[in-house]
């Protein structure tokens, strides 16, 4: 295990392997030129949040679908349904952002909004990724969390989160905006419903 980590610190100090940015939170948030361009385009968000309690109900239809196992020639197709497929990619999504959390105080400081952005760049381009978002307790205020990108070029996943006291102070994630930003110019956007 440790000759395993020894490795990959060397190839992260080679710079062989990069280790992914970290999103910094910007002191104010300052409006940009739109300057929409083809080369840059989101493909995919996911959301997440992830709760003190698990989904409701979960643990109760497991069971139920457990306790009433049918020896018919249906038995299969019944528990084989969408909803018991998405609970078990739900289930799966929180275990992966729990994993590692031991403690209460840990698990606490990964509780919040999880949002990823998969994005494209056709061509080589420094890109900055920026999160504006609004949260519960704060209404109209808008913050926002950028990651630079040197010469990327091709698919990306970019993670934001706000978890921990950030989270517990201000509430949930309301309404948000993603853009890509190349030369102070934003070439890409995606946008929540509630976003004005």
């Amino acid at each position: 295990m440790r000759m395993a980590v020894a490795a990959i610190a060397l190839l992260v100090s080679l710079g062989w392997v990069r280790a992914e940015p970290e999103p910094r939170l910007l002191e104010r948030v300052t409006p940009l030129p739109t300057a929409l361009d083809r080369d840059f385009r989101f493909r995919k968000t996911k959301l997440f949040y992830l709760g003190e309690k698990a989904a409701p109900g979960t643990k109760q239809k497991q069971q139920l679908s457990k306790a009433g196992e049918d020896t018919s020639a249906n038995a299969g197709a019944k528990s084989k349904s969408t909803s018991v497929v998405q609970e078990a990619s739900i289930t799966f999504e929180r275990q992966y952002r729990l994993f590692g959390a031991v403690t209460k105080l840990d698990q606490h400081q990964r509780f919040g909004d999880y949002l990823d952005f998969f994005w494209q760049a056709r061509r080589p381009a420094d890109v900055t990724v920026r999160l504006e978002y609004r949260q519960e307790k704060l209404h109209a205020h808008v913050q926002a969390q950028e990651i630079s990108y040197a010469g990327v070029r091709g698919s990306r996943k970019t993670e934001f989160k706000v978890v921990g006291d950030d989270y517990f102070d201000n509430g949930r994630i309301v309404a948000w905006r993603c853009l890509l930003i190349e030369q102070g110019r934003v070439v890409a956007e995606n946008r929540s419903f509630m976003w004005r």
